[in-house]
């Protein structure tokens, strides 16, 4: 199985892609210079398999690389932070 994430900029959204086929997207909106993460999917077959951290830490690895700070305002975008102290700093005021 062969996953990448990607940034659809046009779509706003991060995408977890396998063999093709988008199988979970993180959104977000840039108010500035804060990404806002109000939403993440997964598909439901795919549930349970650790593709919701890997696109959440990819999406995260790339927004602190554009120089942007971060509202969770995800559940599991936050609980992911939370629990991954390393990307803490990322959180806007």
């Amino acid at each position: 199985m062969a996953t990448e994430v990607r940034n659809n900029a046009e779509r706003s959204r991060y995408e977890l892609v396998d063999d093709g086929e988008v199988v979970g997207v993180a959104e977000y909106r840039d108010e500035g210079d804060v990404r806002v993460f109000p939403h993440t999917h997964i598909n439901a077959s795919r549930r349970g398999q650790g593709l919701g951290a890997q696109m959440v830490r990819a999406a995260l690895d790339d927004t602190r690389s554009s120089g942007h700070r971060v509202v969770a305002a995800c559940w599991y975008v936050a609980e992911f932070i939370d629990a991954n102290p390393e990307y803490r700093d990322l959180l806007a005021a």
